[in-house]
């Protein structure tokens, strides 16, 4: 007799957890509205937008005592890219060469010199500069005129030469 009652009881909690699961799926004629709360203030949203609207500009720089491309200068390029401001860093170990685009109302010479001494290393930064475009540098190893001239000249003629060290980088 006791197990023909357990056996009822879990029959009548089957048919109760049923019907309250066809009961909670039915489809409602009007949709429910829901709020949900980003966190995203209306400062946010501003400050957001005054981002994309951001003019951005483009420094180049040598950065010496990098000793791997690895360890060295994706290490740097990470720490150039996490500043707060900076839209994108390249740093090309082969050429000892940084290039960063960054909004200049967050991001300044200084900044980005700091923000590469403190990347554990002995790491020297010259040459910082506002470019219009990254251009690639001649390779140390490269014999064609235009890199065998001074560094003002290989400027100039990167401007107009098609050759493959003096083309320019997109």
């Amino acid at each position: 007799m006791n197990s023909l009652i357990k056996i009822s009881m879990k029959k009548i909690l089957c048919i109760c957890a049923m019907a309250i699961a066809i009961v909670s799926c039915k489809d409602s004629a009007t949709p429910k509205t829901i709020t949900v709360d980003t966190g995203v203030t209306t400062e946010t949203q501003e400050a957001t937008t005054k981002e994309v609207a951001a003019n951005y500009h483009k420094a180049q720089f040598k950065i010496d005592g990098m000793t791997c491309a690895v360890g060295c200068a994706k290490r740097i390029e990470g720490k150039l890219a996490a500043m707060e401001g900076v839209k994108s860093a390249k740093v090309d170990f082969d050429q000892k060469l940084a290039m960063v685009e960054y909004n200049e109302e967050k991001v300044n010479f200084d900044a980005l010199i700091q923000t590469v001494s403190e990347v554990p290393g002995d790491y020297k930064v010259s040459d910082m500069k506002n470019v219009d475009s990254f251009e690639k540098a001649c390779p140390s190893d490269c014999k064609k005129e235009c890199c065998t001239k001074k560094e003002e000249e290989k400027m100039a003629c990167a401007k107009d030469c098609k050759k493959a060290c003096c083309a320019k980088k997109a």
